[in-house]
């Protein structure tokens, strides 16, 4: 067995060496000038002082390629801060990565990230775009290309303004997930339905997020959902989870061994942009018709705007499409979970929504300042469940880490999970407490490090350019069920999670929904 294994890692190893090592992991599209290494003071140490994550990182790589992924990251990261301590160097075939958790390093990172923070390549989303000769958008750019898409997003996407203008377009989709549960409840005569919420969630979330992006309704919620929604979805599934199987083992390599991965992933993606094109169409149509009398969705905004071309416009709202719908169902799904092992929090919360419903009733607009408790809520679920569970950045300038000088260039990643479940970040970790972000002390003893705990949405010019979006979808959704239905569940088990480019449960418990008097 052990030859078989040394065998195998050299034959990687010399594929790896001639494929030009792993592009998914050190690719940077921009390359930004470095600073000279300054003189190292006496208390600190070297950056080879590090401590490294003993292994053959070619085995690794062979048992990831082998295993069909890297299902364990989180925990294997976990494990290996216990074991090193909060900061440590790993290598994964010549690719080194120096892996942190706490808080203060985490902020001298984020200041040290340039005024164009670069991140790592997607490089199955990038070879789409090659080969389609598409631009790229927000996900795939860095440099000053990236800053200029950005800003220009930002205004429609980020902005308070824009939230105010999509919030009734998300409560609208709420109204009708209520309705659509409350039709099979009725068929009940308990009125009580037993089932994986999940699939309505995912549905849900496709549903407000193309409604609010292209402003244009799937039909996924109705008694005969549209089949050509549900395409959009297969079609969206299964460019994600493409995504993950590709994203360790060089292009070429991938290329070779898994070409039937490959026409899956890329005709996903194809029939991604079909969708989008489709909505461009309609959306002029309707523009050269009417004007823009009223708001009609993000797309549509960015059109009338014109600072963006239109192929930016396209490939920046597909993308932003394509990260939208998972990472927005499994942090419900996981809150609607503890919520259903908490009764007491879940009533304290419908005391909330009932509290705030007459104004989020006229004004859904309000609900930027409101429910502090379910927003409390939702943190903790993403510290628990933290769906992006990584955060990369390249260092622009050299920076001193746990005593360690790490010098500009190099590839940090920032691990979530770990970080969440830190005894030393967090009082009791694994005990679910929303309470925990709304004691004043939590500002006053932690001020320095308090905004470096919650990084769910990454932090700066850089932190995802959906968050409001997500949060409006979250916060909205959790609010109408709440009000409408006593959720519950028999499962007493925590959640198991998976890595799989995103981290979510490995299997979903059934939930009850009874209907309240």
């Amino acid at each position: 067995m052990k030859q078989v294994t040394e065998l195998g890692s050299q034959l990687l190893q010399t594929l790896w060496w001639r494929l030009g090592g792993c592009r998914g992991l050190t690719t940077r599209a921009v390359q930004e000038p470095l600073r000279e290494s300054e003189p190292l003071l006496g208390s600190v140490r070297p950056f080879q002082a590090i401590p490294q994550n003993q292994g053959n990182p070619w085995t690794k790589m062979l048992r990831i390629w082998k295993g069909n992924g890297y299902e364990n990251l989180h925990l294997e990261t976990q494990k290996n801060f216990q074991k090193l301590g909060p900061i440590y160097r790993d290598k994964m075939g010549t690719s080194s990565i120096v892996h942190i958790m706490m808080p203060q390093d985490v902020e001298k990172v984020m200041k040290a990230e340039g005024q164009f923070p670069q991140r790592n390549q997607m490089i199955p989303w990038l070879k789409h775009r090659q080969s389609r000769k598409l631009k790229h958008g927000l996900f795939l750019l860095n440099g000053k290309e990236w800053f200029h898409n950005r800003v220009k997003l930002n205004q429609e996407v980020l902005s308070l303004k824009s939230t105010g203008q999509y919030i009734p377009f998300v409560n609208s989709v709420c109204q009708d997930f209520v309705k659509c549960l409350n039709n099979q409840l009725q068929k009940n005569v308990r009125k009580s339905l037993t089932f994986n919420i999940c699939p309505y969630v995912f549905r849900f979330t496709m549903e407000a997020g193309t409604y609010v992006l292209y402003g244009e309704r799937l039909g996924l919620l109705s008694n005969n959902p549209n089949p050509e929604g549900l395409r959009f979805i297969q079609a969206m599934s299964n460019m994600l989870s493409s995504t993950s199987l590709l994203l360790y083992t060089p292009l070429i390599l991938s290329q070779l061994i898994n070409s039937k991965l490959w026409k899956v992933h890329l005709e996903s993606w194809d029939h991604i942009f079909q969708y989008a094109d489709k909505c461009i169409q309609k959306i002029y149509q309707e523009m050269c018709l009417n004007g823009s009398p009223q708001y009609s969705g993000i797309m549509a905004e960015l059109l009338a705007r014109a600072d963006l071309s239109l192929d930016a416009i396209k490939v920046n709202i597909t993308e932003l499409t394509a990260g939208s719908v998972e990472t927005t169902a499994f942090p419900l799904v996981a809150t609607l979970f503890e919520l259903a092992r908490n009764q007491e929090l879940q009533s304290a919360l419908r005391a909330e929504t009932k509290e705030a419903e007459t104004r989020l009733k006229e004004q859904p607009q309000l609900l930027v300042k409101e429910l502090p408790l379910l927003r409390a809520s939702i943190k903790e679920s993403l510290r628990l469940y933290p769906v992006g569970s990584i955060i990369h950045r390249y260092l622009a300038k050299d920076t001193v880490l746990q005593n360690y000088h790490v010098p500009a260039g190099t590839l940090i990643e920032i691990s979530l999970y770990a970080m969440g479940r830190s005894p030393e970040v967090f009082v009791r970790p694994d005990h679910y407490d929303p309470s925990r972000w709304l004691a004043p002390s939590f500002e006053q003893s932690n001020n320095q490090i308090s905004n470096f705990r919650f990084l769910f949405f990454g932090f700066g010019i850089r932190q995802c350019i959906g968050r409001r979006l997500a949060e409006s979808e979250m916060l909205l959704l959790l609010h109408h069920i709440l009000k409408n239905f006593h959720v519950e569940t028999l499962s007493k088990d925590n959640l198991d999670l998976t890595y799989r480019f995103i981290l979510h449960p490995k299997s979903f418990p059934l939930f009850t929904l009874r209907e309240l008097n």
